[in-house]
């Protein structure tokens, strides 16, 4: 492939590295980058462009993999996280119970999606609607919340935020926003909310990336799988960069700020759009 095309590769992979653990939707910024400056797809084709949104996800997925590897490896028993009472230990069927409500409306919707949803226009709406419920979140969740830790996490409370990650299948929504907001209002403590989104995220997006893989696959070009793989690069290095600075910040900061800048976002694109 020639440089410009790998160079957009690359500038996808850090748009997607750099704001999928934020919570302005990753997918909502690679599609307003994309469709309106740097149009893949013109030689990737409409199906592959979306896959190509996709799979790259995984490669912030590995960098998840890579921060939280002791508690991912615990899931699994590959490793031992000594807690007080091991009996309410964080644990495999939480991130299952978490993951099955979008999951299988993921798998319901996936052609809906990608025909409808995937353009700047809706982007601009899900946006909004995702900015008010953080913000609702922030305001209404509990100031001393109860549950500081994945090890406090009930399977209602999983499940709970599981069906608030449904709303993230709405391209631009965000799925750490929507299901920060579920755990807050849930009565998390914003740093383990995040910390459960990460985790459920695993799963979830690398099963998302393989569905995508498998259903779209004749329309992927062996010859763009260099573009394939600078795309995945590039996001693992700067989700890399991107997940341990969000941790310390979402603490900090909580969900407004994230809100307001997705609001701005929505209008100045609403400006370009529509007018």
């Amino acid at each position: 492939m020639e440089i410009i095309e790998l160079l957009k590769a690359l500038i996808l992979g850090f748009v997607e590295g750099m704001t999928e653990f934020a919570p302005v939707s990753s997918t909502g910024h690679m599609i307003i980058v994309d469709d309106m400056w740097l149009r893949t797809e013109d030689f990737l084709g409409k199906y592959s462009a979306n896959t190509f949104k996709i799979v790259i996800q995984l490669g912030s997925i590995l960098a998840v993999v890579m921060v939280m590897w002791k508690r991912l490896f615990s899931l699994v028993g590959l490793y031992k996280i000594d807690t007080e009472e091991s009996s309410k230990q964080f644990n495999l069927l939480h991130v299952i119970v978490g993951i099955i409500p979008a999951g299988v409306l993921g798998v319901l919707l996936e052609d809906f999606i990608d025909k409808n949803l995937f353009g700047v226009e809706t982007v601009i709406f899900s946006l909004v609607a995702g900015s008010i419920l953080m913000i609702f979140a922030d305001k209404f969740g509990p100031k001393n919340p109860s549950i500081v830790s994945l090890d406090q996490i009930t399977y209602a409370q999983a499940f709970k935020v599981g069906l608030v990650q449904c709303l993230s299948l709405w391209p631009g929504f965000s799925r750490s926003g929507a299901t920060i907001s579920g755990g807050v209002l849930f009565g998390m403590s914003h740093k383990t909310a995040a910390d459960f989104t990460f985790i459920m995220a695993v799963p979830i997006m690398a099963g998302a990336s393989l569905i995508s893989v498998l259903k779209n696959w004749e329309d992927i070009d062996m010859n763009h799988l260099s573009f394939y793989a600078v795309g995945f690069i590039s996001a693992f290095v700067f989700a890399l960069i991107s997940i341990k600075f969000f941790l310390k910040l979402i603490s900090r900061i909580k969900l407004v700020p994230f809100a307001i800048y997705r609001i701005i976002l929505a209008a100045i694109l609403a400006v370009i759009v529509f007018l």
